[in-house]
């Protein structure tokens, strides 16, 4: 493994690429110390018992890597990105323009892109306004009021641009990272502001009084993680037969290959999206006071329906991310073009709908897994008395999305380092 790192740093545009992202990552790091302009960050240090106090404020703050409880640049985090890919994603099915745009390939993705980030700024500039008089509030209730001093039109707005501005830079450093480092940029960013937040939660659950659990929740981290690793790596592999073709004046021998179906095609991203999603409520209700009572009763992360749904949202984003990759119409069209087929399955529809089938059983347990994994170590971290400190920084949602960014990365490093003709990190 030493060693395989060692020459990963030793070809140039490897390092190089792994720097930039190192580079990104400490940008956005940086920008969730800086506290946005007209904010005194003395007063808002003494409201950390807000978000200690709130599993909905820790839960927001925890995806932001604590710039929210700061209420810093990059108080927003990346969520209204995600959250407006996931409003886009879901109107390309419905809506008829979308869907075309989606079809005509790079071009049309570049169009859908731009509205993502259009959306984006929108989604920004209306939480920013919530944050604003959120802030006030705990302020208000503190007894001060001077977390925001004078609260002016021109101070809110200066606020909510800054907010914005902040929000629309972590898009585009996602997208460099994307672009010009190793692995998903927007999926990093979320992996910093956890791994963050991890020294936090470990020391709450080393200060843990009941030391059975203390004792009991390595192990548990340990077989989340393992089985984490065993099915993100799963997969089916669909052969694939080619025929013998004249191409020219020359004729082709045929082969045997395979398509690896893997059990967990939509990697993380349904994770992300059914927190965005759950996010939705107490955003809301920052607008609606009179719907608080209502969002903290029912939409606590550790309770019963908050877990619940969650579960069903990773259920079904599953299905939907795995359907907008993986298209078999699409996988079978290409195949009978170069000439191959599976074994015992005509070529063409019948070839398709096999596809269908066999990616409709294989994502069942994949999306199950998904969901287990997210919601079973956070009902034992609630009855096993750990703070919420620990539920967020150690529940399944979190380790669930650190382990399966991390494979992701590796998986990507491992094809760079394959191109180069090095033994790669998963073998």
């Amino acid at each position: 493994m030493l060693r395989t790192i060692a020459n990963a740093f030793s070809v140039a545009d490897i390092r190089k690429k792994l720097a930039f992202t190192a580079a990104m990552l400490l940008l956005y790091r940086l920008g969730a110390y800086i506290p946005a302009p007209g904010v005194d960050a003395n007063a808002v240090k003494e409201l950390g018992s807000n978000f200690a106090g709130s599993n909905i404020l820790g839960f927001l703050n925890l995806f932001s890597g604590g710039g929210l409880s700061r209420l810093s640049l990059f108080a927003l985090g990346i969520m209204p990105y995600i959250t407006a890919s996931i409003i886009l994603q879901l109107l390309t099915v419905v809506v008829p323009s979308l869907e075309k745009l989606q079809k005509e390939g790079e071009v049309g993705q570049q169009k859908i892109t731009q509205y993502t980030r259009y959306l984006t700024v929108g989604l920004a500039f209306a939480q920013s306004f919530g944050y604003v008089f959120l802030f006030r509030s705990f302020g208000n209730q503190a007894g001060g009021g001077n977390v925001l001093g004078n609260l002016t039109g021109a101070k809110v707005f200066l606020i909510v641009i800054c907010l914005t501005a902040g929000c629309t830079l972590l898009m585009w450093l996602g997208e460099l990272i994307t672009q010009r480092g190793i692995g998903n940029g927007i999926s990093l960013m979320i992996f910093a502001s956890i791994v963050a937040r991890l020294p936090g939660g470990i020391q709450s659950w080393w200060n843990n009084p009941d030391q059975v659990f203390v004792v009991i929740m390595p192990f548990l981290a340990l077989a989340v993680v393992c089985s984490i690793v065993f099915i993100q790596e799963g997969q089916r592999r669909i052969p694939i037969q080619y025929a013998k073709q004249m191409v020219g004046r020359r004729m082709t021998s045929g082969g045997s290959t395979y398509l690896p179906l893997r059990v967990n095609m939509a990697g993380v991203i349904p994770v992300i999206f059914a927190a965005a999603v759950m996010a939705f409520p107490p955003t809301i209700a920052q607008f609606v006071p009179s719907t608080q009572s209502f969002v903290n009763r029912h939409f606590q992360p550790s309770s019963w329906g908050y877990l619940f749904t969650e579960g069903i949202l990773i259920v079904v984003f599953t299905y939907f991310y795995t359907a907008v990759q993986f298209n078999p119409v699409d996988q079978a069209d290409n195949l009978r073009k170069y000439g191959g087929y599976i074994p015992g399955i005509r070529p063409g529809p019948p070839t398709a709908q096999y596809l269908d089938r066999v990616l409709t059983r294989l994502t069942l347990p994949g999306s199950l897994y998904l969901a287990a994994v997210a919601v079973l170590p956070s009902l034992f971290i609630r009855y096993g008395g750990f703070s919420q400190a620990t539920s967020r920084a150690l529940g399944g949602t979190s380790v669930l999305i650190v382990v399966g960014v991390a494979l992701d990365t590796m998986r990507q490093m491992e094809s760079q380092m394959m191109m180069r003709n090095y033994e790669g990190f998963l073998k």
